[in-house]
């Protein structure tokens, strides 16, 4: 590991930072989370309009803006005629005057700012017209939360706080409107977690974090195809278990291990779940060497959730390699792979080129994964792989009677449960050449083989392999 003072120490000292979660968006197929200070995406933001059903992204709104009503009308930023106050309810004419009072912190912004402004009019004339026009309510509210980014950061009035709270309610009366409305939930999620921010680790934030995982609990059940909801999930619940009393934080945490993976299952190559799964593991791990290690032998040990940290990140850092927070991380965490491997662990198998064979014939032995595949290891060559893994460097040569899957002949990889397995978690790997069944040591050993195999093959299918190589090489 490398003693650089200008880099944080692992031990007892600070874990890698979590990508932090989206800026207010409907589901789109491009990322959600908002980057940190090396992300170089811009999330895609829509807001429907009120006529017909087609979104539009927020540049095509203000496009469709300025052509039709004119600059002059967009940079009037008083009440259009037959919208004065008095005909609001005081709640809306108090969301309309937050909204009139935000300036941009630079001539962008404020022009930003001055066509948010008249769609805010607009969404506000569309429920004077119709009060249970649910669309104006869910745009209108993401007009508040886009204002709210665009506060200037020594701004007084109004303050960010209140534009997310406005538009928090504003998505309670649409959700209220259509309780099906799956994208309202998601971004009433999202500003409620930037509020809850705002409080650091108080009561009123942990009531927040609270309520906004209720909200991607709902907004995934509306829309369970949506791996970045998922992912935002699990960072509610990650930031959700720092101010929990200890008794429930590994509860808490547990279920954003359980958000991150199924995230990465609905998309492979999402980076940023990955990343974040990494974290929370090692959070975890630190915990749990905090607490004396596993308190059940059957646990999983610090040093092996360590080992799972750093294959998270190095996988991030794979399919990612510009972004500088992984690359960041993974000088943090490398040193904690089993180098020069990915992946080090036992799994029953039976002898080589047996698809089935008896219970008797299956045998515990140790397994290597790297960019290349996964390997079986002979007793002979297990003393040389532990020798490797204590800083001698040592080869061997693949044996015909060991199992070897190379990366490019995988087809899929799973869970599986049939009576002529052995007992136990069950793993498929299909291949080009046919099924290769094993029976990993337990459940949660499995998800690691699954994640991990699955993360290479990912790697290897985005023509990033050489990259992990690199990571791996001394």
């Amino acid at each position: 590991m490398s003693m650089n003072p200008d880099e944080p120490q692992l031990q007892n000292g600070a874990a890698p930072a979590p990508e932090p979660d989206a800026d207010p968006k409907v589901e789109v197929t491009e990322e959600t989370s908002t980057h940190p200070p090396s992300t170089e995406q811009t999330p895609q933001k829509e807001i429907q309009k009120n006529e017909g059903n087609r979104n539009f992204t927020m540049r095509e709104l203000l496009t469709d803006l300025k052509s039709e009503d004119g600059e002059n009308s967009i940079n009037d930023a008083s009440p259009s005629q037959g919208n004065t106050p008095h005909q609001f309810s005081e709640q809306n004419n108090a969301a309309m005057e937050l909204i009139s009072s935000v300036t941009g912190v630079d001539e962008e912004g404020r022009s930003r700012q001055r066509i948010l402004t008249f769609a805010a009019k607009r969404y506000a004339s569309a429920i004077e017209r119709n009060p249970e026009d649910y669309d104006a309510l869910y745009n209108w509210a993401l007009v508040l939360q886009e204002s709210a980014d665009n506060v200037s950061p020594d701004s007084t009035s109004p303050s960010k706080d209140s534009l997310l709270e406005e538009a928090c309610k504003k998505y309670d009366e649409a959700t209220q409107l259509c309780p099906t409305l799956h994208d309202a939930f998601y971004n009433w999620a999202i500003a409620i977690s930037d509020r809850a921010k705002m409080r650091g680790r108080t009561k009123e934030a942990e009531e927040l974090w609270k309520q906004a995982t209720k909200n991607y609990e709902k907004a995934v059940q509306l829309n369970w195809n949506s791996p970045q909801a998922l992912n935002n999930w699990g960072l509610a619940l990650q930031e959700l278990s720092a101010i929990v009393p200890a008794r429930e934080k590994q509860t808490i945490v547990r279920t954003a291990i359980s958000k991150f993976r199924a995230a990465i299952k609905l998309q492979f190559d999402f980076h940023r779940a990955i990343y974040n799964l990494g974290t929370v593991l090692y959070g975890l791990a630190e915990d749990t060497l905090r607490a004396g290690g596993a308190a059940n032998p059957k646990d999983v040990t610090p040093n092996e959730l360590y080992s799972q940290s750093a294959i998270y990140i190095a996988a991030a850092h794979a399919l990612k390699p510009s972004y500088l927070v992984y690359s960041s991380a993974l000088r943090l965490v490398r040193s904690m792979l089993p180098l020069p491997y990915l992946k080090i662990g036992y799994l029953m198998a039976p002898p080589a080129g047996s698809v089935v064979a008896p219970h008797s014939d299956w045998k515990r032995s140790q397994f290597v994964l790297n960019q290349e595949g996964l390997q079986q290891v002979n007793k002979i060559e297990q003393k040389q792989v532990s020798r490797s893994l204590s800083g001698m460097s040592e080869d061997f040569s693949p044996d015909r009677r060991t199992i070897r899957i190379e990366v490019p002949d995988i087809v899929s990889v799973s869970a599986c449960a049939d009576l002529t397995l052995p007992p136990g978690a069950g793993l498929c790997i299909d291949t080009i050449h046919g099924p290769v069944f094993m029976v990993a040591d337990s459940w949660e050993s499995l998800d690691g083989w699954l994640d991990a195999i699955r993360l290479v093959y990912t790697i290897y299918a985005r023509g990033k392999a050489a990259v992990l190589a690199g990571i791996m090489s001394s």
